[in-house]
């Protein structure tokens, strides 16, 4: 997240006052503030407790490891899912690696490395809940895969998807080096928010959440 979309001290508010992480995930938390590696905020992780500890999904793929620290939380709030997470950095899988050895008492989750537009293509089975976390140009082009691979019912998260606010600006005042995830993101919107497919709510968490749900067996997304 570069920047909070909401009044900062509504953000302090629900950081301060939501029930806060504790043992490995607490741990797990602060070492990532230490070393600057992103994870989700904390209003984020409030969220994902309710959505996890009410939907129960069995069968989870996140794309985005980092740290593992948001699959980690799944399979605390969510003991009868199975997790599949994908991430392609060497020094962030050594790190998940780590401490799914350490954490992941129940064995729910498996990390597969690589790319995640080759890996989509080698899965198989189902996904009730599906969460992304990752390069946010590339998820308009990860959504047909993933969308294949959901149930009718089926809901998908999008992480980060307001770019600090730019997605609600016009492109030339958008820093040209932030483009091509601005025009990724457009694409994305113009594809899932008015899809009669979908039904689809932004939710402004973090740099903001989109959520999904699978209307359909097949899904039908405009030509990019």
């Amino acid at each position: 997240m570069r920047r909070p979309v909401v009044k900062e001290e509504i953000v302090s508010f629900m950081r301060e006052r939501q029930q806060q992480n504790t043992g490995f995930l607490a741990e797990l938390e602060a070492f990532a503030k230490q070393e600057n590696i992103p994870i989700i905020p904390h209003e984020t992780v409030a969220y994902f407790r309710l959505l996890m500890q009410t939907l129960q999904p069995k069968n989870i793929l996140e794309i985005g490891t980092a740290i593992g620290f948001s699959a980690l939380l799944m399979a605390d709030n969510a003991p009868n899912a199975h997790i599949t997470t994908i991430d392609r950095n060497p020094e962030m899988i050594a790190f998940a690696k780590e401490n799914f050895s350490k954490y992941d008492n129940r064995q729910q989750i498996t990390l597969l490395e690589g790319d995640a537009a080759e890996v989509l293509g080698e899965l198989e089975g189902s996904y009730d809940f599906v969460f992304m976390d990752s390069a946010k140009s590339k998820y308009i082009i990860f959504l047909p895969e993933i969308l294949k691979r959901m149930p009718v019912g089926g809901v998908l998260v999008l992480d980060d998807i307001f770019q600090g606010g730019d997605v609600a600006k016009p492109i030339l005042e958008v820093r040209r080096g932030q483009r091509t995830i601005y025009r990724g993101l457009q694409r994305l919107f113009d594809a899932t928010l008015d899809n009669h497919n979908l039904t689809a709510s932004l939710v402004p968490l973090g740099d903001g959440l989109l959520i999904l749900r699978k209307n359909k067996e097949d899904v039908i997304l405009p030509e990019n």
